[in-house]
């Protein structure tokens, strides 16, 4: 494995009810169920392969990779210590052999990530805008959370571009900002769905999955969503259903 940046502090988290073992930041963006969701919500089969762009230090990705053991894997991040991690959590796994991570921009790709080359692509974009978001102390942090040079719109048609036709992007990101999200898809891909994460009975979504399909005219539609917790803070049967035993997501 690589060594860590002098003064970077690792911690090994476990995902899956262990089936995933994840070295991150002890300071710093760190993942969240955000990412565990999101890998539950691609519609990936056997043999297909997924683009996880802006993926870390390898959670969701892997999470996809434990879930459907013949797909095929590839990261990209523009952060180097980031995919330094992220390919120590690939050997960690044991997924050498249909897991990859690169460097690489949105906004500037490597020549090596062929545009229409892969079935699903997912994402986890920053949630918050640049010009409304709060200034943060912990620049890693703000990295994940603030968008930066790429806003959400460059994230939806980076991904539209490398999936292939019919393929899927799945996205997750605030319910307060839907609006956004939909606008960038409307007019470039068809067969929205909205999977709404209610954090608990009563209380409005705090988080939204949207997938959408790449040259499909159908409607769009709203789901029933999955509630997070019980009434007495613990998780949902649902929930730990995803978080725990790696079930897919019925979007």
């Amino acid at each position: 494995m690589t060594v860590p940046e002098e003064g970077l502090r690792l911690s090994e988290d476990a995902l899956l009810g262990g089936r995933v073992r994840l070295l991150q930041p002890v300071n710093g963006a760190r993942a969240s169920i955000d990412a565990v969701f999101l890998a539950a919500a691609a519609p990936v089969e056997p043999g297909e392969v997924v683009l996880d762009i802006g993926c870390g230090t390898g959670a969701a990705m892997l999470c996809v990779a434990a879930r459907q053991p013949q797909c095929r894997v590839v990261g990209l991040e523009r952060q180097r210590e980031l995919v330094r991690i992220a390919g120590d959590n690939i050997i960690l796994n044991g997924m050498e052999q249909r897991v990859s991570v690169m460097v690489g921009d949105l906004l500037q790709p490597p020549p090596r990530i062929s545009a229409g080359a892969f079935d699903h692509v997912i994402a986890n974009p920053p949630y918050l805008e640049r010009n409304r978001a709060n200034e943060t102390p912990n620049p890693a942090r703000a990295e994940a959370t603030v968008e930066g040079g790429a806003e959400l719109g460059d994230w939806v048609r980076f991904a539209l571009s490398m999936v292939k036709p019919r393929g899927s992007i799945t996205l997750v990101h605030r319910a307060d900002r839907i609006d956004a999200v939909l606008g960038q898809i409307a007019g470039r891909a068809g067969e929205v769905v909205v999977f709404p994460l209610w954090p608990g009975q009563g209380r409005p979504a705090s988080r939204i999955l949207v997938r959408a399909r790449k040259q499909v005219a159908s409607p769009a539609r709203l789901a029933v969503g999955l509630m997070l917790h019980e009434g007495d803070g613990r998780f949902s049967r649902a929930a730990e259903a995803v978080l725990r035993s790696g079930e897919a997501l019925p979007l």
